[in-house]
């Protein structure tokens, strides 16, 4: 198995932006559900966002309409653009993926973070 690849995380100011991407692998013939999730400091992993394989989404309340979500299915690819960022967005992000793969197993796969640091 391998593991999606996060890339875009980094130190930013308050009010800036950030993209961050995923990869799943080409192993993967299949996406259904991909999303972003976020583990700060002494906190629990959350949800940040999710779109499904009809490009559905769903957003914690905390990023609602600061944060948007997309896919390319040609790519084996998500992004998150993360616009008017607050130190309180400082956190690990972690790419998921779920999908099939060309030996026909279905899997769920997290990939292995990356550092989003939002300075006051």
């Amino acid at each position: 198995q391998v593991h999606p690849v996060e890339s875009g995380g980094g130190l930013v100011q308050a009010g800036g932006s950030l993209k961050l991407s995923c990869t799943a692998s080409r192993d993967f013939t299949r996406l259904n559900v991909m999303g972003w999730y976020r583990q700060a400091p002494g906190k629990q992993r959350d949800l940040v966002a999710v779109i499904t394989g009809a490009d559905s989404t769903n957003y914690a309340d905390s990023v609602k309409g600061r944060f948007t979500i997309s896919r390319d299915n040609a790519k084996n690819t998500m992004y998150l653009q993360m616009n008017s960022l607050k130190p309180e967005d400082t956190a690990v992000y972690y790419c998921y993926v779920e999908g099939t793969t060309w030996r026909m197993e279905d899997l769920e796969i997290w990939g292995d973070g990356t550092l989003v640091t939002v300075s006051p």
